[in-house]
């Protein structure tokens, strides 16, 4: 499965003599998607010695699979702000937003890189869905965006009123990455990929212990470490359970679709505000526009069939654009804070060695190079006057409790629910079915892809849940914490550091 951005990209893993040569950072950073990255670059700008670490390749996680969409619109996101804390952390995170959007701009200018300013709509699609859009061009309004409400727009799809905000961005993020790793490197920076980091232990300095990806996850000859001032932990959710981020924020998971149009396609930026979430975009590509189409999101590994709802995205794409064709398919995980604003600073208080973001909630174009410019503004002792909304330690994070214990308790009856509900099936599973079967003492997780049948423990090495079948992405979720697995086992992202074991 390769996004439209990572399709026919050759990544090479770094080799151990590679990784065995870099012993000390000032710097280092876990995750090369748009947040790792732009931290690197910023602080390999001012002189620091940087190695950023990636377990599987550049863009290979959220980044690498986004729609690419790069605005403060951002759907109904500003009136759920707006609904939890006053004026100041609403006007601070459209602030931190709309630097980080400014920014990655005059970087595509200055390097040469394609984007398209495009308007951005967040809208209903039926009547229903009105009162949720005049929330959010309230909430503009007190943030300071400028927006205008229409009630018609030039498209195939039902629109019955929106808000509409100007000149935002899209982007193709892969170039965007690329040339973030050429600069890195012209400043002295180094990139390991096929690297994963486990852990990180100490405060001054921290060591970051690694270990290459594709070797057993036990064997202890092929363990690395490396000594720096700070980590930055910039993984989606945190890979360190210090700080208990994985509890305070939701994983969810989205799809995407690419399609050939015949004829006219639709040139702004649209998201649905009410159910089910409809996102779209263009997309220029040598041989022409393609059609981008999101939705039929879920909570990680609590969805019974998310091939359906995929299945009934790709209709709703070809009802609305006839003759449409299908020639990509994606997802991707994003973050949902308790209390909607994202978390980027230390990972326990006063704890400056070991920084964090995440919690971007699906907008991490303009959230990731927002948590960038802090996160790099704080190692060099400046700050952002924005940031403090962003803070990973903060006051007003005590509206959120409730969602955080709601999310919680649903956390704590997922995992009872997958040590007692599994039940003895006795036949294979059916080609791109996966399932979990056998006593509470011997769970077996058995999955047939491509003809192949795999068979692996259950039992997420993270905080024990029992994972589920993703039959879209032919993957193993676990419904705590959105660690996902291949059919083999293998670590895709976590909070976990290792895959399953062998049943």
């Amino acid at each position: 499965m390769s996004s439209l951005w990572t399709d026919d990209r050759i990544e090479t893993p770094s080799s151990p003599d590679d990784v065995d040569r870099v012993r000390t950072a000032d710097v280092v950073v876990v995750g090369a998607g748009i947040t790792g990255l732009t931290t690197a670059l910023l602080l390999a700008r001012a002189g620091k010695k940087v190695v950023v670490v990636e377990a599987r390749h550049v863009g290979a996680c959220a980044t690498g699979n986004t729609t690419g969409k790069v605005s403060v619109l951002q759907g109904s996101k500003l009136a759920r702000i707006r609904s939890k804390h006053g004026a100041d952390v609403l006007n601070a995170y459209v602030t931190g937003n709309a630097e980080g959007r400014d920014w990655l701009t005059r970087y595509h200018e200055d390097h040469g890189l394609d984007f398209q300013r495009e308007d951005d709509h967040s809208y209903a699609q039926d009547a229903s869905g009105i009162g949720t859009a005049r929330d959010v061009l309230a909430a503009c309004r007190e943030g300071g965006v400028e927006a205008q409400w229409v009630d018609e727009a030039d498209v195939p799809f039902p629109f019955s009123g929106g808000v509409r905000v100007r000149d935002q961005v899209q982007i193709d993020p892969m170039p965007f990455l690329g040339s973030l790793i050429t600069e890195l490197e012209r400043h002295g920076g180094t990139l390991l990929q096929g690297v994963r980091a486990t852990t990180v232990a100490g405060t001054d300095p921290v060591r970051v212990r690694l270990r290459l990806t594709d070797t057993p996850q036990d064997t202890r000859e092929t363990q690395f470490a490396i000594a720096a001032g700070h980590c930055v932990l910039a993984t989606g959710t945190p890979i360190l359970d210090r700080g208990m981020f994985f509890a305070r924020v939701e994983p969810e998971r989205s799809y995407c679709l690419a399609f050939d149009v015949p004829g006219d396609i639709t040139r702004s930026m649209y998201i649905a505000v009410d159910s089910p979430t409809r996102s779209v975009r263009y997309a220029p590509t040598p041989t022409g526009d393609k059609l981008i189409v999101g939705g039929a999101g879920h909570t990680v590994g609590r969805a019974g069939h998310p091939k359906g709802s995929v299945e009934e995205l790709a209709r709703w794409a070809t009802l609305h654009y006839p003759g449409a064709v299908q020639t990509h398919y994606w997802s991707a995980q994003d973050y949902h804070p308790d209390d909607e604003v994202p978390f980027v600073g230390p990972i326990l208080p006063r704890h400056d060695s070991v920084l964090v973001a995440t919690g971007f909630n699906k907008w991490g174009m303009t959230n990731g190079v927002a948590a960038a410019l802090a996160l790099s503004a704080r190692i060099l002792g400046g700050r952002m006057e924005w940031a403090h909304a962003f803070s990973s330690w903060r006051a007003h994070e005590l509206r959120g409790i409730p969602t955080a214990l709601e999310l919680n308790l649903k956390v704590g009856l997922h995992l009872v629910n997958g040590w007692l509900g599994a039940s003895a099936h006795g036949e294979a599973p059916a080609e791109g079915q996966g399932v979990v079967d056998g006593p509470p003492w011997r769970r077996r997780a058995t999955s047939v892809v491509d003809g192949v049948q795999r068979t692996v423990s259950p039992v997420c090495p993270h905080l024990g849940g029992i994972v589920k079948w993703n039959d879209s992405d032919c993957a193993w979720e676990c419904p705590l914490h959105g660690s996902r697995f291949a059919p083999d086992g293998s670590l895709l992202e976590g909070p976990a550091t290792r895959g399953l074991t062998g049943s």
